[in-house]
């Protein structure tokens, strides 16, 4: 049977109806494994140019595959990143397409031990990653992200809100979407006293995130490629006035 979807209106307009939900593109939504690859190669758009994404899959490396190649790899990385989080842990999004998401690991929670990493896929990534990108991720990233966290916040390594990835899509910034995603945890933490850690992986989002309370507190220097990537740990403590949590961002590109 057709469908038709032009109606003649008359002189007195109705008002349109939508499946839609007139919240859909501006509300926080959780998500949850189902979403894995719709959720992954979100992640993946979102940071296709960003350094340590650049540095992890060796496109530096002369001996660096195909691009084509490249790409799904990295689009596998997501998704196997996105399960290890949403294991055990809080996955937002914001937006019609998946324009915004983020990856959280809540107080008494981990994604790194044998059982996320098996039920994630993480472990395939091991025999399907290039020789140098496999080193550089399992052999530099994890140990030095492991252990810079648990240098920063001490005794309460376990105790924290963990942020592990915060992506928006290349035509959706500048909307607040990032702004909302991060509200959405900052008001809980702060109601339960507890810090929140990320670690940066551009210099230029520092500032986004210094607008919400999170400190620089110590920084990683990843260096088997030939320009050293810099990744700036933070921390924000619980902000008792709450005002952080509420503040104006303006204009800034988020």
């Amino acid at each position: 049977m057709a469908q038709i979807n032009h109606v003649e209106t008359g002189t007195q307009p109705n008002p349109q109806l939508s499946l839609i939900p007139s919240t859909w593109e501006t509300d926080v939504r959780e998500l949850d494994l189902r979403h894995r690859r719709e959720a992954g190669l979100a992640l993946a758009q979102s940071f296709a140019a960003d350094p340590l994404s650049l540095y992890v899959m060796g496109i530096d490396d002369a001996a660096c595959w195909p691009s084509e190649k490249i790409w799904r790899l990295h689009v596998l990385l997501m998704q196997y990143s996105y399960a290890s989080y949403r294991f055990r842990g809080i996955a937002t999004t914001i937006g019609g397409d998946y324009d915004a998401i983020a990856l959280w690991m809540p107080p008494g929670t981990t994604n790194d031990d044998w059982l996320a990493t098996l039920f994630s896929g993480m472990w395939r990534l091991w025999y399907q990653l290039p020789r140098e990108s496999r080193k550089r991720l399992f052999g530099e990233m994890f140990p030095a992200l492991h252990g810079t966290k648990a240098e920063v916040l001490g005794d309460r390594n376990g105790d924290s809100y963990y942020l592990g990835y915060l992506g928006t899509k290349v035509n959706s910034r500048g909307k607040g979407h990032a702004t909302k995603l991060l509200r959405h945890m900052t008001g809980k933490a702060d109601a339960e006293n507890r810090a929140m850690y990320l670690e940066s992986s551009n210099a230029s989002n520092n500032r986004f995130y210094a607008k919400f309370g999170f400190e620089v507190k110590s920084e990683i220097v990843l260096t088997r490629g030939p320009v050293p990537v810099r990744l700036f740990c933070m921390l924000r403590e619980p902000q008792i006035d709450k005002t952080s949590s509420l503040v104006d961002m303006g204009t800034e590109k988020d």
